[in-house]
């Protein structure tokens, strides 16, 4: 709430005090709402009508926020998984799951295939690195690579992730079905 009044008070080249003063509220109200305090009822109206929109847009555009909001919490936790085994599979998943925006709950159920099959990749290649290095009689240990590798993949996919959810609403790297 606090971000998209402000951007359409600023939109509009007022002030907190013109904006105030021209919906009949307290400055101090205004600065309220803008740092994210409730709006509802008459508080609600008045602004709108000041800013010359309608209330419900008010209202959408805080939800959506908070959707978003709730998608980059789920697209951070995948970098449990650095830490925990599998932690970047299983805490995303809990926290899609927990989820009742059906929105959220898809870009969770994607971000979290990603995660499946980045894992499934990883294990399958830390199982079969020994043997590639004995064939090959290499001496520097293959795994660490591999750690290596993995990490810089799972961090580059979290970061495009996260640019694309604070500008487009939506990730980056998805698949075209997800299998959850």
């Amino acid at each position: 709430m606090k971000n998209q009044i402000k951007i359409l008070r600023e939109a509009k080249n007022m002030t907190q005090n013109e904006l105030a003063e021209q919906s009949g509220l307290s400055l101090r109200t205004v600065q309220r709402v803008e740092a994210g305090g409730m709006l509802k009822g008459f508080t609600l109206k008045a602004i709108a009508q000041a800013l010359d929109t309608h209330p419900e847009h008010l209202i959408d555009q805080a939800k959506e926020q908070e959707n978003i909001n709730r998608a980059k919490i789920i697209n951070l936790s995948i970098l449990s998984g650095m830490i925990i085994p599998f932690g970047g599979v299983i805490f995303p998943l809990i926290l899609t799951y927990q989820t009742k925006d059906s929105n959220n709950k898809e870009l969770g159920k994607s971000m979290v295939c990603i995660q499946i099959i980045l894992a499934t990749a990883f294990s399958a290649s830390l199982i079969i690195s020994p043997f590639i290095q004995k064939f090959f009689s290499w001496k520097f240990p293959l795994f660490i690579i591999l750690i290596m590798l993995f990490l810089s993949v799972k961090i580059l996919i979290i970061i495009s992730n996260g640019i694309s959810l604070n500008k487009k609403h939506d990730i980056h790297i998805k698949l075209k079905t997800n299998f959850l």
